[in-house]
């Protein structure tokens, strides 16, 4: 199985090439659509990459995926464009994962 990066930006696609990381970059929501169905079909794909901005786009059908399908897993992934800070993304991510408030 192998990730797949879904971004907004050139940087984070570049940066995650570098760590050998396919990817697209995409600006629309009918664009975001149109890829996460491609790489929903795609069996090699076990965990796809998103940017925040772009889960921000299309939430409802991102967490459709996210509910009704094992695979891929669905990783939303903050960015140097983005609004929130990583340490908060952080914390949010293990509030969610785990339950617990730190």
């Amino acid at each position: 199985m192998r990730m797949y990066l879904i971004s907004d930006n050139v940087d984070t696609q570049v940066g995650m090439r570098l760590a050998g990381v396919e990817g697209v970059v995409v600006h629309g929501a009918p664009e975001v659509l149109e890829e996460l169905q491609r790489v929903c079909a795609d069996e090699a794909v076990g965990i796809v990459l998103m940017t925040s901005k772009l889960v921000d786009l299309c939430r409802d059908e991102v967490y459709a995926i996210k509910q009704s399908r094992q695979r891929p897993l669905i990783v939303e992934i903050p960015d140097r464009h983005g609004e929130t800070s990583v340490g908060a993304a952080i914390t949010s991510y293990i509030r969610e994962a785990v339950g617990i408030n730190i």
